[in-house]
């Protein structure tokens, strides 16, 4: 074992951890092995949805020390940047996951043993909401302890600024040099219990009231039946409020998914993305003949969704078609209330279907592209504020938000927003399915799809970083024979024209993502990601479709094409 590994292993065992830790680390290095080399190699980081990990003592593990060093470190940033005088403030929330509560508490009682303002929420509530509370109490940041749909033996810490968007440079940086150079004695741990206010009912009210502002529709919301999950998570504190509020009324729960349970006992994964997370909700809805169902995952920012087709079942939506459908949705009622302006804007990740930058360039609004993380979409309104006008924006990975009073992915705003595409559907006789087709035909046929590899501990993370530099090395010539015509690379900002040589600057931030284009107009990313041992490879293809009766060979040639780029790319 190298000398540095076994100096924090011993120091981990000292006096000043508390005994459960002490056992903890004895234990772990009894067993020795991978285990415990992986809960001591690094310390954890700062990724695209800040710090997440699995629980237990180690530097790479979420505890009560380094949960405590990261907002000792925050405090510390606070401070430096605070208004003379100014009493700084801060609001925490937390999810259904063990020891979310504890862990709230915990970081409320930093915060206010270094002198800052907490609003601690009195129970579990949404990430949404926890984004909407920093502005709506004016904090000067904003924690949520959640690890949003990871397995139950994780957990996470989410950091928010002042705007109600998660970190961003210069300040996500400054944090973690902080947070680097805070030490496990300088935490502050004894609370001034006199700082900590807890909040609910008033911060629920406004958040809910503000979701439904977003409603287009009136009357005859009766007419649309829904099925809704929250799997075992927070949104079962809001979402069916919210749509009482909005006057959908033929609204039914997943029982056996009502509770909230940091053990998700009926889904080995509490992630809308997976389909069998969904499956008792697909049940229940063809059963009953529902219009629509609706997940989220455990903290409320993810939306899966699924619609219910001509034959009587239902077909779960990936996350670009539902990106789609909820942009070609607002900026049509935009432009029928006469209120589309050159200053609207759209905005998407770099890793989403190319369809909602066609559909708003159909509407005369232009799109911005951002780094993968709800945190580059935030940052573009902060930036954009007061000169022009967010409409929405989205991510392939199910997650979208409708405006700018929330400035994270929001479930709960964009599940009121979809039963209304339905129920507008269904008004003129269509299913949803027949909307996409519709919208396909409009703007361009997409189909994407996603390629995760897994690779846990220090050794995955070295092979994780192999793949990213032998996919930069070695960019074939021609995938699935069609030539490679351009290239981006985030990590050095660089595009280039693979035909002519040419490079481009590319104006994003740096990061870890390299992307190849072909002439057909294939689109091929590959991204480590920020908060989960994982690659991800991201293929998007597309054609024309010329009539609706083609739908189904289009369909087919284009997930053949994926099909023989995974084969190609030996993916």
């Amino acid at each position: 074992m190298e000398p540095t590994l076994q100096e924090k292993i011993n120091y981990w065992k000292s006096d000043f951890f508390d005994q459960d830790t002490r056992n903890e680390v004895s234990a772990l290095e009894k067993e020795g092995g991978e285990g415990l080399v992986d809960a001591f190699y690094k310390d954890l980081e700062f990724g695209t949805g800040g710090m997440r990990g699995v629980m237990g003592a180690g530097t790479n593990r979420i505890n009560k020390y380094t949960l405590g060093r990261a907002t000792q470190g925050l405090c510390q940033y606070l401070k430096l940047v605070r208004k003379t005088g100014e009493q700084l403030k801060v609001a925490v929330a937390y999810d259904c996951r063990h020891n979310s509560k504890e862990f709230g508490r915990l970081v409320a009682d930093v915060f206010s043993a270094n002198g800052i303002k907490v609003f601690l929420f009195e129970d579990l509530r949404p990430t949404p909401e926890l984004s909407f509370a920093v502005r709506y109490l004016n904090c000067d940041a904003g924690i949520v302890l959640t690890a949003s749909h990871n397995p139950p033996e994780y957990n996470g810490y989410k950091v928010y600024w002042n705007d109600g968007g998660q970190l961003v440079p210069p300040h996500d940086r400054n944090v973690i040099d902080l947070v680097g150079k805070t030490r496990y004695e300088d935490i502050l741990f004894t609370s001034s219990d006199e700082l900590i206010e807890l909040v609910g009912s008033e911060i629920d009210k406004a958040f809910i009231e503000a979701c439904v502002a977003n409603s287009h529709i009136e009357g005859n919301k009766d007419r649309l039946k829904i099925v809704f999950t929250p799997l075992h998570g927070t949104s079962v504190t809001a979402i069916p409020a919210a749509f009482e509020k909005a006057g959908f009324t033929d609204f039914h729960i997943v029982n056996e998914q009502a509770v909230p349970d940091g053990d998700f006992p009926t889904v080995k994964s509490p992630n809308p993305e997976e389909p069998e997370a969904l499956e008792l909700a697909t049940r229940m809805a063809e059963e009953i003949k529902a219009d629509i169902i609706i997940g989220t995952d455990p903290d409320s920012d993810r939306l899966g969704v699924g619609v219910l087709t001509k034959n009587g079942k239902i077909e779960l939506l990936n996350g670009n078609q539902t990106v789609a459908l909820l942009t070609w949705y607002l900026l049509k009622k935009q432009k029928e209330s006469g209120d589309i302006k050159p200053n609207h804007f759209v905005a998407q990740t770099v890793v989403t279907s190319e369809l909602p930058a066609k559909i708003a360039e159909g509407y005369g609004v232009k799109t911005y592209y951002c780094l993968t993380g709800f945190k580059w979409i935030a940052d573009i309104i902060r930036r954009k504020e007061g000169v022009e006008h967010f409409i929405g924006g989205g991510e392939e990975s199910y997650g979208y938000m409708v405006g700018d009073f929330v400035r994270d992915k929001d479930a709960v705003t964009a599940s009121l927003i979809f039963a209304e595409v339905a129920l507008e559907a269904k008004r003129s006789g269509k299913t949803l399915i027949d909307v996409l087709a519709e919208i396909y035909r409009d703007y361009g046929f997409y189909r994407e799809r996603l390629i995760s590899i897994v690779k846990k501990g220090k050794s995955g993370a070295e092979a994780i970083a192999k793949m990213m530099t032998d996919f930069r090395s070695a960019t074939p010539e021609y995938v699935n024979g069609c030539k490679v015509v351009k290239t981006i690379d985030l990590l050095s900002g660089v595009e280039t024209n693979t035909v002519t040589g040419e490079t481009n600057k590319v104006d994003l931030p740096s990061s870890n993502v390299f992307q190849i284009f072909t002439a057909d107009g294939s689109k091929i990313t590959a991204r480590p990601s920020g908060t989960e041992p994982k690659i991800k490879f991201y293929i998007s293809v597309n054609a024309n479709l010329d009539h609706l009766s083609n739908y189904d060979a289009v369909y087919l040639e284009l997930e053949n094409r994926i099909d023989t780029i995974i084969e190609d790319m030996q993916l």
